[in-house]
């Protein structure tokens, strides 16, 4: 008897070290891979490598059109900081020539790090479709880098820790919110050690994460961790206890430019969520159905992936659906483009995005053990929000370019 339980308990024991022996090579092994096939290269000069590069090609280009057109209206919007003294937001206003019908609004660098991509769509945009013909009935108002302190120091949030994209509404109710699920995720989500890639817990993260899935779905777990929360100022996804200033300097100015308009659609570019080099149409659930029928008659021929979509998630405070309620009474469609990165729909994709997220918040409030991973957690952070892969880059500006002209197509008939 004492040898059989003995050989089960060897068993048993070579059953652990093999879990955890394929959890270690299955997780650290993974890898997104290449965008598929061959995307034509032009489109890269449309992307700078810092935000003052980014802002200077911006207002560059903004100055050209300024040139070319009567009463286009280009200026910074200045965003006060306790530790820089420059960052601005950078506006540039293209009026529609003849009735004011309909207005785009191109937003980007919500999120900072994700600021690169956003400026090379804006910059592409302004180059390449504000001519005469657009302009009659349609007005453009781009508002490059949002979140200039997170662009500049390549993080997601603001100064303050607050995530823009969950801090966006015309009611302080908002900060009222309690996402339960995230309090009960807190000890995953927010270690307070000094981040450290080597330790066994981060190598083995696949199987903290598994441990949570076993009571939760991979959706239920996205949701709670992507909806935002408002209670803990020193974690994922925090919202505010308060709305950030730049959200005071920008919404007059919104309102400002849009009054006039018939229509207005907002288009807010992100990277980072979702298929690799997939653009995804991504509004919150729209319960207007007149809202809805117009989101799809812009975007049509194109797969929307609304939020309650499996795979995706809903949030509070978003940004597109803040510039919506400032504008009742008309025909207002919130929309995000999504840049996928990392499969991050898929379970493996999420944890990996989710631990990227996980340890760059740790190291930035508690340090880092080595100057290995600072490197490499810096480095997976960036690559999650602004691939290096130079078809990656290139799908993005073909893609939006094509986007656009069915766009710009079905927002004049509508």
């Amino acid at each position: 008897m004492k040898k059989f339980l003995k050989i089960l308990l060897s068993i048993f024991g070579l059953l652990i070290l093999g879990i955890l022996g394929y959890t270690y090579f299955a997780y650290n092994a993974w890898s997104v891979g290449e965008v598929a096939g061959l995307h034509e290269r032009s489109g890269l000069k449309y992307y700078q490598d810092s935000y003052l590069e980014c802002r200077a090609a911006f207002r560059e280009k903004a100055a050209k059109l300024k040139s070319q057109f009567d009463s286009v209206e280009t200026f910074p919007v200045e965003v006060k900081s306790n530790t820089d003294k420059d960052l601005t937001i950078d506006v540039c206003y293209v009026p529609a020539t003849g009735k004011k019908t309909r207005l785009l609004i191109l937003t980007s660098g919500i999120h900072g790090i994700e600021g690169y991509v956003g400026s090379a769509v804006q910059q592409m945009v302004m180059e390449e479709f504000i001519k005469p013909e657009l302009l009659s009935g349609t007005g453009v108002l781009f508002v490059h880098a949002m979140n200039p302190y997170g662009f500049k120091y390549s993080r997601r949030v603001t100064e303050n820790n607050v995530d823009l994209n969950r801090n966006s509404d015309i009611d302080s109710s908002l900060f009222a919110n309690e996402n339960k699920g995230y309090h009960e995720l807190y000890g995953m989500l927010n270690p307070n050690d000094k981040a450290n890639t080597g330790s066994l817990r981060n190598q083995l993260f696949m199987l903290v994460a598994f441990e949570k899935m076993i009571s939760k779905s991979m959706s239920a777990l996205r949701q709670a961790i992507l909806q935002g929360q408002y209670q803990h100022p020193e974690g994922l996804y925090f919202g505010g206890k308060t709305f950030e200033p730049q959200l005071r300097s920008i919404a007059p100015l919104l309102v400002k430019y849009g009054k006039d308009y018939d229509k207005v659609l907002e288009i807010d570019l992100h990277t980072g969520y979702g298929e690799l080099g997939t653009l995804h149409v991504f509004p919150n659930p729209v319960k207007d159905p007149k809202v809805k029928s117009a989101i799809k008659q812009v975007f049509s021929g194109y797969k929307i992936d609304w939020a309650d979509t499996e795979g995706f998630y809903t949030i509070t405070g978003s940004f597109s659906d803040f510039v919506g309620k400032l504008f009742p009474g008309k025909l207002c469609l919130p929309t995000s483009f999504e840049y996928g990165t990392l499969n991050s729909q898929t379970t493996m994709g999420s944890i990996h995005s989710i631990h990227n997220m996980i340890l760059e918040n740790e190291g930035f409030h508690y340090g880092y053990t080595t100057n290995e991973s600072t490197a490499q957690i810096r480095e997976n952070f960036r690559e999650m929000y602004y691939p290096s892969s130079l078809s990656w880059r290139s799908k993005v500006i073909n893609d939006t370019r094509k986007m656009m002209i069915s766009t710009f197509k079905n927002l004049k008939e509508l």
